[in-house]
């Protein structure tokens, strides 16, 4: 199968301007990467390692019980990450509204064009029912008057 082949996939318009968007800036990527990675279980297992050596080894004898640099190390990064996961949330959020608005704006342009069929085809309703209504009027007034011709020369 080659390329031309293979459907297309449809993305909302409002996902593929947010990701336009962060695609043109260096510090998006380098936060999309950094969130992506700390939100990994290769993440986790760097970070058990890396633990496990400082408390086994008390860094090499720099660092003793009760590991004070541990302590604020791990702090630091707690602050950059929660920063990271704020930066997705603030993403998630603006995605969010731009789809709102989208869909708001299809679903009342699809109303709109809805209610101008819906009428129309109330129109031809209209006018159908009254030309059926005129041509029943008109055989019916034919077929009274010829059974009240018939009716007159019987006579």
């Amino acid at each position: 199968m080659t390329t031309l082949d293979q459907p297309q996939q449809m993305q909302h318009p409002a996902m593929a301007a947010v990701q336009e968007k962060r695609a043109a800036d260096a510090q998006l990527r380098v936060a999309d990467a950094i969130t992506a990675f700390a939100g990994s279980m290769m993440f986790v297992y760097i970070h058990a390692a890396i633990f496990a050596v400082w408390c086994g080894t008390g860094l090499f004898g720099a660092d003793k019980f009760p590991f004070n640099f541990l302590t604020m190390s791990v702090s630091l990064e707690a602050i950059f990450l929660a920063t990271f996961v704020m930066i997705g949330q603030n993403r998630q959020a603006d995605f969010a509204q731009k789809k709102a608005d989208h869909d708001f704006l299809e679903q009342e342009t699809e109303l709109k064009v809805n209610t101008e069929l819906t009428r129309a085809i109330h129109e031809l309703a209209t006018d159908i029912h009254a030309k059926i209504a005129a041509q029943i009027t008109a055989e019916t007034q034919a077929i009274l008057d010829k059974a009240k011709e018939s009716g007159t020369t019987a006579t």
